[in-house]
């Protein structure tokens, strides 16, 4: 259990409003097996929540306000449950004050709250730490104020709160994650119907390990506009040769050759590339649940590899990352996590080798590009809970 975090997000709520907190609150960030850029195409993703929390100590008050400090900028925010709530300028204070929009919509009553958080999850590491302040939230007050709500419900209160106050169109698989974690578990997660299955993340012997590049290319947003054209005009072919397929997933690789020249190159592999993430979604599921650790080393390479060749979402720092790691002696799978243009690779290290691999690929990455690489240990672990002296409530 995180009890430094625990203990100094506690101290903070002392030094901020000058008493104990009644409850404790944990939010998970998360990380992606496998399955990038699929969330939008039918296809499966394979998330986990893992053992970096954002932190909360609560007190119910008997007024209508509530009051937030972020230990980790130092910085307050407070308003009124009776008002209506606009964006503001700090950006924290957004992702909270959406969800507390949306539930407000929902013509949900709460009253007035003291909270300080603190977190271990890094900001922009690509670990979510936006769905972790947004959930953890929606679930304090679903639990305080009794508010009826279901994970699914408060899994999708987060994710519109960052598309109505924050402005990102983001998917349901980071705020699903932090939701619906389970330790040891990852969950087969279906992002249009939210059908979702959990399997045995079985792993022994083997960790995942973090490599955050420091690196995130200007051209993410636009980038990742360009691969969505490309692969809605791919789409928009397929469908139109074979219009009884009801689903991208189902389209066969055959099929996508006999429209190939219609398409156009580059429309092909950015297809071609999603049908086969897809597939290999499953066979790691599978994968893990059968502890075949190689076989699912190999798919994470797969995965790097058209990422970084059909779907051009990688980088000169990542796949150099993905391409001296994979050198190294015990590592089983490399490849870049997330939208792509810079973040994190998550690589799949036998546990004897982690300390060596760490110092090797920290070296060598910083003579060939002189920035200082972070490293993130993860383990599988549950989603937003709350926590109670040695016991987990769930």
């Amino acid at each position: 259990m995180p009890e430094k975090l625990i203990n100094y997000t506690k101290e903070a709520f002392q030094t901020a409003f000058s008493s104990d907190p009644e409850r404790i609150f944990l939010a998970p960030g998360r990380i992606n097996i496998i399955g990038e850029h699929v969330d939008y195409s039918d296809g499966f993703v394979l998330p986990a929540a893992i053992d970096k929390h954002i932190c909360f100590a609560v007190k119910k008050t008997d007024d209508s306000k509530i009051i937030f400090f972020a230990k980790d900028f130092n910085d307050s925010f407070s308003f009124d449950v009776n008002k209506k709530q606009f964006p503001v300028s700090q950006t924290w204070v957004n992702y909270l004050l959406g969800v507390f929009n949306v539930i407000q919509e929902l013509g949900k009553e709460v009253g007035g709250l003291q909270i300080a958080f603190s977190s271990t999850i890094p900001m922009g590491s690509g670990l979510s730490s936006s769905a972790a302040l947004e959930c953890g939230f929606a679930y304090i007050l679903n639990e305080i104020f009794d508010l009826n709500l279901n994970k699914k419900e408060i899994a999708v209160i987060g994710q519109k709160s960052e598309h109505t106050f924050v402005g990102v169109k983001c998917g349901i698989m980071d705020q699903f994650s932090s939701v619906f974690g389970k330790e040891h578990k990852v969950i087969m997660l279906d992002c249009n119907s939210l059908e979702h299955q959990y399997f045995e993340a079985n792993i022994d012997g083997y960790s995942l390990v973090l490599f955050d590049s420091c690196v995130k290319h200007t051209h993410l947003t636009s980038g990742y506009n360009d691969r969505r054209r490309d692969v809605d005009n791919g789409k928009k072919i397929l469908w139109e040769k074979f219009p009884e397929i009801q689903k991208f997933r189902d389209f066969s690789f055959e099929m996508l050759d006999k429209v190939r020249e219609e398409m156009g190159e580059v429309s092909h592999k950015r297809c071609l590339y999603l049908l086969k993430e897809i597939k290999r979604v499953e066979e790691a599921a599978k994968a893990l649940s059968h502890s075949e650790v190689e076989y699912l080393g190999q798919l994470l390479n797969e995965t790097h590899s058209g990422l970084s060749t059909e779907f051009e979402v990688s980088c000169d720092e990542l796949d150099f990352m993905v391409k001296e790691t994979l050198k190294e002696e015990g590592v089983l799978g490399a490849r870049i996590m997330g939208g792509g243009f810079g973040g994190c690779s998550i690589n799949l290290i036998r546990d004897e080798n982690v300390d060596q691999v760490i110092e090797a690929i920290s070296a060598k990455y910083k003579k060939a590009f002189d920035i200082e690489m972070k490293v993130y240990r993860v383990k599988i672990s549950d989603g937003i809970n709350e926590y109670k002296r040695d016991e987990i409530v769930i």
